[in-house]
């Protein structure tokens, strides 16, 4: 009896065991059911695996097509492609996610990330490499992803004004704005340096009437006065004048009527000065 029971006993244990090797090896993001396959792609995400998260998700989205763990899910895939360095398929699934879900109950997340992916689209390889201190090559580029960063930063912050991440949104609208200011006025002086005076003026006006509490409505003052007096118009030259001594008293075109300077063509020559 004693030998039957152990028998029993061992066939019952290698057939448990068959049945667990069976199902591990059958279980796969094909085959896992919808919470565990969550947890796997969402345990992936935690660990920084983001290749791992991205298939996973993506698995889930494409078997499970509806409900909440899916909408969640799209987020999430959303934010694993962004940390994984694909900005135009985070763009592209987070875009899809605000569309199909304007009204979901984290909305105001989904603006925020897709704010994040345009913002980190703003700097260039080198400046990300190179660690620069200043954000000239910055400002001297196209600024297209820095106004489509702006526009959803503004979206979140209308929309969802007590959101979490307003906060934080706010605080890189004002550094945007600050770097589209900045290039409006690379461009002004680039006219002002080749005396295109009309348009150095206009970039200039264009400063201070939609960057207002930027740093650079001081420098757009200071070219719109240079660009005034160039075109012989002395009544405007000293009203702008006059508004920039009044709000910027310290600012150096008051002592210096040839300010900005321009760069000599051998500085413009150095590689990474930020002069061309």
């Amino acid at each position: 009896m004693r030998a039957t029971k152990i028998t029993i006993l061992l066939v019952l244990a290698l057939s448990m065991s068959a049945c667990s090797m069976f199902r591990s090896k059958k279980e796969t993001i094909d085959t896992m059911p919808i919470d565990r396959l969550y947890a796997n792609a969402h345990d992936s995400l935690e660990h920084a695996d983001y290749a791992a998260a991205e298939k996973a998700y993506q698995r889930l989205i494409a078997r499970f097509p509806s409900g909440d763990v899916n909408e969640q899910s799209q987020i999430e895939l959303a934010y694993a492609q962004y940390k994984d360095n694909k900005p135009d398929d985070a763009y592209s699934t987070i875009n899809r996610f605000i569309k199909t879900f304007p009204t979901h109950k984290h909305a105001d997340y989904a603006y925020y990330l897709r704010g994040l992916i345009n913002f980190d689209r703003t700097g260039g390889i080198l400046e990300r490499y190179l660690q620069r201190g200043d954000d000239t090559g910055a400002t001297r580029r196209d600024q297209g992803f820095n106004l489509t960063a702006f526009d959803d930063f503004s979206q979140l912050t209308r929309r969802y004004p007590n959101s979490a991440y307003a906060t934080d949104a706010r605080q890189r609208m004002i550094y945007l704005r600050n770097q589209l200011a900045r290039f409006e006025i690379h461009v002004a002086e680039y006219y002002l340096r080749t005396k295109s005076y009309i348009a150095s003026a206009d970039r200039a006006q264009y400063v201070v009437e939609h960057y207002q509490q930027s740093p650079e409505t001081a420098d757009a003052l200071a070219i719109l006065t240079r660009s005034y007096l160039a075109l012989d118009r002395q009544p405007l030259a000293d009203q702008s004048r006059k508004v920039l001594a009044l709000n910027y008293p310290d600012h150096p075109y008051l002592t210096d009527p040839n300010w900005p300077h321009h760069p000599s063509i051998w500085r413009k020559a150095i590689p990474f000065s930020g002069h061309h």
